[in-house]
């Protein structure tokens, strides 16, 4: 027996040895991607392809077009980069800093100031398309653009010289030839609006009041509109509806116009839709692939991310708990085997390159909403989103067996 356990003993100790190293190694992969570092890196991955070429008028050039009808082509570009602003401007407007950090983000400012410039400039090679004589589809991508300069305002808006000012506001006022639908396309228009209004552009009220009114009938309950009068099982309340009725009713707030749905009645239905969006992320970090657009990734959570940025978490729900599982999703998603291709662009696919998940209207452009899932690196490195330890989500504590109190709808007080 004696011999047995002198056997035995070195090589248990050996296994737990091994087990201890594993899990440590398990444990710094882990602090890597739970970390503002690592989403820096992953912004700077996936917008640096459009910013740089299209700083460089070479966007045209070097962006492979990857779309399943012909006449998208044409509006690609746009896509791309509307939808990289709406993304990259909260850290944008952090401003420069002589952290490491900082210096980079100086750097992309930059590039991004010289890339709107170019974009709306008619004697440029990257001169993009905004207006109707390209389809609809243009209005989309300006209003994403005008949602990039509300959230990166003193940074990308403020310091441009007047031309490019002139230039880009009517490159917006051009998009008022295409009608929207009856559905989310409503908060397009009226988002461009809010910005022209913002900066004293001759703003239009009507769009916005239409909208607001639409959207205040469509509204299902428990945090959730419909995309028109029906509701879909996808994430359009995340992708356009909720965030963007939360940045014209500030606008509108701040102005002191606030119409039917006011910025706090806004505030507290994206709440309830962030706590629904965090207990969504499973334990290993994945999201129900439910409805159309699943390709626009972890831009899924850009209402969980929009109330993290604004500070406005509910109370059961912590920063911490909200990094932790966001980094996850987002590791996942970000290490998917073919997710870029040879140049660094992003494939049509939702883990991976899975073109056929892609609609009939996704371009390679499409995919840059991807950013939005982003949008808490426009809080500072000192903020608790990034300095609090990690922590579980609802979803890993609840299949871990913690015992946690109940989920309630939340009822609007008339």
């Amino acid at each position: 027996m004696k011999r047995l356990a002198v056997l035995i003993w070195p090589a248990l100790l050996l296994f737990i040895g091994f087990s201890a190293i594993g899990q440590e190694k398990k444990n710094r992969k882990t602090e890597t991607y739970n970390s503002r570092d690592y989403w820096v890196s992953v912004l700077v991955k996936i917008a640096d392809p459009v910013v740089r070429n299209l700083s460089k008028n070479q966007l045209r050039a070097k962006m492979p077009l990857d779309c399943k009808e012909e006449k998208r082509k044409e509006v690609a570009h746009l896509e791309a980069f509307g939808r990289t602003l709406a993304g990259i401007a909260p850290w944008l407007e952090l401003g420069p800093d002589e952290s490491t950090e900082g210096k980079l983000r100086t750097s992309y400012i930059a590039l991004t100031r010289k890339a709107l410039a170019n974009a709306v400039d008619s004697s440029a090679a990257d001169f993009l398309n905004f207006d109707s004589k390209h389809g609809q589809q243009p209005l989309v991508d300006a209003a994403f653009l005008a949602q990039g300069l509300l959230r990166g305002y003193t940074q990308l808006w403020e310091p441009l010289d007047q031309h490019t000012k002139t230039n880009l506001v009517n490159a917006l006022k051009s998009s008022r030839t295409i009608k929207p639908g009856e559905n989310n396309w409503l908060l397009f228009s009226a988002i461009i609006e809010a910005f022209l209004l913002k900066s004293g552009n001759s703003g239009n009220m009507e769009p916005i009041t239409y909208a607001l009114n639409k959207h205040e009938v469509w509204y299902k309950g428990d945090g959730a509109y419909g995309d028109g009068a029906d509701f879909h099982w996808d994430y359009y309340n995340s992708f356009v509806i909720q965030p963007m009725i939360l940045d014209i009713t500030k606008v509108l707030k701040d102005k002191g116009l606030d119409q039917v749905i006011s910025y706090d009645k806004a505030l507290k239905r994206a709440q309830r839709y962030a706590a629904v969006q965090e207990r969504m992320i499973s334990p290993e970090g994945t999201f129900p692939p439910v409805g159309r657009s699943l390709v626009y990734r972890f831009g899924a959570f850009q209402v969980l991310s929009q109330i993290s940025l604004l500070k406005e978490l509910p109370a059961n729900v912590s920063p911490s708990q909200v990094r932790s599982a966001l980094s996850l999703v987002i590791y996942r998603l970000m290490t998917a085997p073919n997710t870029f291709d040879a140049g660094g662009w992003l494939r049509l696919g939702l883990s991976g390159h899975q073109p056929n998940i892609g609609e009939y209207y996704i371009t390679t452009g499409s995919l840059y909403l991807c950013t939005v899932g982003l949008l808490p690196l426009g809080l500072p490195a000192n903020d608790p989103f990034w300095t609090s330890a990690a922590q579980d989500w609802t979803s890993l504590k609840v299949w871990k067996g913690l015992d946690l109190p109940a989920d309630h709808a939340y009822k609007e007080s008339n």
